[in-house]
């Protein structure tokens, strides 16, 4: 079976989403947000699923001249698959049908993963935010990258 392709999710995902977000998150989104995210018409939340299960999600929020990643997940099982890569081309193709000149991101330093993906796909490191992510071992403080990718924009 070949793999999921990204779709914009509606309001009917929330559930998913917020599941989602508890199982596989140390410090998950709330409901309130990713409701908000599937309701903003400045966002889009696009989604991976797979036999009714939903494997992954990205929100991408649209800015006045650039576009912003907000979150990105795929459910640990079906990691190594590709579908962050899938995600994150839905992403940047939507960021460019914006005509956004930029698209956006931060993430926790320790994140190598995402940052390998990241930096593969184009993206830079802007500069930090220090002590910005409690640790995911609650000991403390972890700083978040900035990253962009440019897209030329109008």
């Amino acid at each position: 079976m070949p793999d999921p392709s990204p779709v914009p999710l509606g309001r009917s995902a929330l559930a998913a989403l917020v599941e989602l977000e508890r199982v596989y998150q140390a410090y998950p989104l709330s409901a309130a947000r990713l409701k908000a995210a599937l309701a903003d018409g400045a966002d889009v939340v696009f989604g991976l699923e797979e036999d009714g299960e939903l494997l992954g999600y990205a929100i991408l929020s649209r800015l006045p001249f650039d576009a912003e990643l907000q979150a990105i997940l795929v459910a640990r099982h079906a990691r190594r698959r590709g579908l962050a890569v899938a995600l994150m081309e839905a992403v940047i193709d939507q960021a460019k049908a914006w005509k956004s000149e930029r698209l956006l991101l931060e993430v926790r330093e320790a994140n190598a993963p995402a940052i390998t993906l990241y930096r593969r796909m184009g993206f830079a490191e802007d500069g930090r935010r220090r002590d910005y992510y409690p640790s995911l071992d609650g000991a403390g403080r972890e700083d978040a990258l900035l990253m962009s990718r440019r897209l030329g924009g109008a």
